[in-house]
């Protein structure tokens, strides 16, 4: 319990439960009051880590000064908050305003960063962003951002959250700043949650996918030349074009036994020669939970000091007299020599 109540701002990552960092796990486990939008964070992630008895506030649903009387009832009841944001809360959504309130109610503030929907989603499609033949900078233009056309001129890895009414403006702007159509696009959204959707386009057929797959919601696009897919081999022999497969290795002592030590799923593909091991806990999950446990239960109440017992002392008994019947034997007593006359 804090002494003042305390607010932390948690990047939440980009959707999944187990992408969350170790300490964003913990001050959700440790939190009176969790305010999250399920439009932005998984309800899996809140599920997993949340306490039972949390207070749950839909941000979406409530208003600003609804969303100040918490933190005000944070300061007064010395209440533990949580404001879950999706992606990392270090590098937007609106911390810095609520931040600052936070610190004129006089509450402890700490943020949490977490891990970035862009870094999720470049880490789905195996491209390095910095790449240095394509680019040496990503630049990340807000949605109402009006300088996307200078971005553009840079001819730098751009990644844009952009909804799916303004993705024709966007393109116009990408254009207009010397992007060509044939410029390579990533369409992300939900990278990382059950219904997720990668898809690999450009420039040019960016807005007829975004209608195709219905996205009315933000989603993030990845523009650039670093962002475009690697290309398979083909094998000579196949008679109808398809990707080549890819060689299995063979597997080993190490590989097999590696395999059974990290097989956190059912599903989870193990060597083919090897018997299916018995899937064990995560590590990272269980020390998690591990956490979680620690902070749900109550503390532990420090055992009783035991009383100090005063074992009075033992007087002395008094040394035993016995009589003794016998008749003690005298002792001869030296007699001085009698004197004689003549002496």
């Amino acid at each position: 319990m804090t002494t003042t109540g305390r607010v932390s701002f948690v990047g939440a990552g980009p959707g999944a439960a187990d992408l969350i960092t170790l300490r964003g796990a913990r001050r959700i486990a440790e939190a009176d009051v969790v305010i999250w939008a399920p439009t932005a964070v998984d309800a899996e992630c809140v599920r997993e880590h949340a306490r039972a008895d949390a207070e749950l506030v839909d941000f979406s649903r409530v208003t600003p000064e609804e969303i100040t009387d918490v933190y005000r009832r944070a300061a007064a009841s010395r209440q533990v908050v949580v404001r879950l944001h999706s992606g990392d809360a270090a590098t937007g959504g609106g911390v810095q305003e609520q931040h600052d309130l936070c610190v004129r109610l006089g509450l402890e503030v700490e943020v949490v960063p977490g891990v970035s929907v862009v870094a999720a989603a470049a880490a789905k499609i195996g491209r390095e962003l910095t790449l240095t033949e394509a680019s040496s900078t990503v630049l990340i233009s807000p949605e109402s951002s009006e300088l996307v056309s200078e971005f553009a001129a840079l001819q730098t890895t751009m990644a844009a959250t952009v909804s799916g009414a303004r993705v024709g403006q966007f393109v116009e702007k990408l254009l207009q700043g010397g992007y060509s159509e044939a410029t390579p696009v990533v369409v992300a959204y939900k990278v990382s949650q059950a219904d997720e959707l990668i898809v690999h386009t450009t420039v040019g057929e960016l807005e007829s996918v975004v209608k195709q797959h219905k996205l009315y919601r933000p989603t993030l696009f990845l523009v650039g030349a670093a962002v475009k897919a690697p290309t398979r081999r083909v094998s000579a022999s196949a008679t109808t074009s398809v990707d080549e497969p890819l060689r299995a290795a063979r597997p080993t002592r190490w590989s097999r036994r590696a395999a059974s030590r990290i097989a956190t799923r059912v599903d989870e593909p193990i060597p083919t020669s090897a018997p299916a091991p018995v899937a064990e806990p995560n590590p990272a999950w269980t020390a998690v939970e591990e956490i979680q446990q620690s902070v749900r239960k109550p503390a532990e109440e420090p055992a009783p000091k035991p009383k100090l017992v005063v074992v009075a002392a033992e007087k002395p008994k008094p040394p035993t007299v016995r009589a003794s019947t016998a008749t003690p034997k005298k002792r001869p007593s030296a007699r001085k020599p009698k004197r004689t006359a003549g002496n």
